[in-house]
């Protein structure tokens, strides 16, 4: 391609092949948008002077005291859209001595996996799975308890899905509709009426095995958990 040149040359160089042409001067950039910073939890992230606690009381038949159990909870992000709880430690506490080293060695562990970050829903899992080898017990409302470690576990589960690090456990339509027909029936041939508020479950119901609660009836020859829903007719 050739171009006329109609002005004086004042001066000149010479682009050698190993350099690059110059290129147009590009158009301004638009100026970046600051990204939030969103914190996430972690084992530097150090412990603010004030923590919000719950409490739960734990009351077994195989200690004559009761556990409480205190988790405390580090908020992220507040005031943001990325505000959200996150257990950051935890304390038990009983009159009872008896387990108190195995006690506070759980808590420190439990309270380590904690500020480690993550998912740490597997401890709910994990705690829930130890049995006892002298046997479990059951709670008010005929729900069983393999051992005293399995009930702190199903304490860490009642309070992640308190926060929101799980998802409630609710029962479909189906279920629901299910569970009212088989009281219904049940209460009709038994003459056993059961307030709609009352924990407790016919005398003769057998356990769960998925939600180890002693409240499978047999009707009809099929088994139905009146806590659950689950029926082994499907």
């Amino acid at each position: 391609m050739t171009i006329q040149i109609t002005k004086k040359i004042t001066g000149y160089s010479v682009v050698r092949p190993e350099e690059p042409a110059a290129k147009p001067a590009e158009t301004a950039a638009a100026p970046e948008r600051e990204k939030p910073h969103v914190i996430q939890m972690h084992e530097k992230l150090e412990r603010p002077e004030t923590l919000r606690g719950t409490t739960y009381k734990i009351k077994t038949p195989l200690t004559e005291h009761a556990l409480y159990v205190t988790i405390n909870d580090i908020v992220l992000n507040p005031g943001t859209e990325h505000e959200h709880y996150r257990p950051f430690e935890i304390f038990i506490n009983s009159k009872n001595m008896e387990h108190f080293q195995w006690i506070v060695a759980l808590t420190r562990i439990i309270s380590a996996v904690f500020r480690k970050g993550g998912d740490i829903t597997f401890l709910v899992e994990e705690l829930k799975a130890v049995f006892d080898p002298r046997g479990g017990y059951f709670k008010k409302g005929g729900r069983y308890m393999p051992s005293l470690v399995a009930e702190i576990g199903d304490v860490i589960e009642q309070h992640l899905r308190a926060i929101g690090m799980l998802p409630d456990r609710e029962l479909d339509a189906r279920q629901l509709k299910l569970i009212d027909e088989k009281r219904s029936e049940y209460e009709a041939r038994t003459g056993q009426k059961q307030a709609d508020n009352d924990a407790t479950y016919p005398d003769g119901a057998q356990l769960c095995y998925k939600c180890n609660t002693k409240a499978m009836i047999l009707m009809d020859g099929c088994l139905t958990c009146l806590n659950c829903g689950e029926s082994k007719c499907g």
